[in-house]
């Protein structure tokens, strides 16, 4: 399937969430004629494509934007990147009328390459398949399940402190040789760039009671992280 143009139903979800911008900011000018257009564009490749790629973008768009002009949108274009997932979560939950339901909390590891450098917080992962490592990006994200549909309203990307993640390898090596804990270098003090699963989760929960105070909140429910 290739694209031409968005469907009504992306027109409809671009003009509802230009219109929650522009509500949430009064001196915002909302979405222009271009953003609305390469979002569009953009929703409907994913649809179709089922990936996030601007090569298949390029591809199933029959040439109408180039995989240069795609990414330098999304790279330069001040749009507000912020409060666009917000925003976008609460055109859904009132298009479906959901006012309720639980939240959940959990993570997944995306593969990636094994030489990787232009993609952010990329690391080292444990293959839970075949027992080995791979390199690859860790999400923690919350879901919510209402009786109608379930939608994923938040995510973060989680990265290993390395300078932790070091003193642990190094301290498993000395406890091995049988140094005692007097003559190990001690625990490193956590950096704020580097938060753990459960503080990101907590974050996320706390975005989505900000964002979405409407909503009543049955239970939450999570991993084990």
């Amino acid at each position: 399937m290739l694209i031409s143009e968005p469907l009504p139903f992306v027109k409809a979800f671009i003009a509802e969430l230009d219109a929650a911008l522009r509500a949430h900011r009064a001196s915002a000018r909302g979405l222009s004629a271009l953003q609305r257009r390469w979002l569009g564009f953009c929703l409907m490749a994913m649809r179709v494509t089922h990936s996030l790629c601007w090569r298949r973008f390029e591809r199933a768009g029959l040439g109408r934007y180039s995989q240069a002009a795609l990414s330098w949108v999304f790279c330069h274009a001040k749009l507000p990147w912020e409060v666009l997932l917000q925003h976008s979560v609460g055109v859904i939950l009132r298009h479906h009328g959901i006012g309720a339901g639980s939240l959940i909390l959990d993570d997944t590891d995306k593969r990636r390459s094994k030489v990787t450098r232009r993609i952010a917080r990329v690391h080292k992962l444990k293959d839970k398949a075949s027992g080995g490592f791979l390199m690859g990006q860790c999400l923690v994200f919350l879901l919510l399940v209402s009786e109608r549909i379930t939608v994923p309203v938040g995510v973060a990307f989680y990265e290993p402190d390395p300078v932790r993640r070091a003193w642990v390898k190094q301290d498993k090596k000395l406890k091995r040789q049988g140094r005692p804990k007097g003559q190990r270098p001690p625990e490193p003090p956590r950096h704020r760039a580097y938060p753990t699963k459960p503080e990101l989760g907590l974050r996320l929960l706390e975005q989505f009671r900000q964002w979405q105070p409407t909503v009543t909140v049955q239970c939450v429910l999570a991993d084990a992280l």
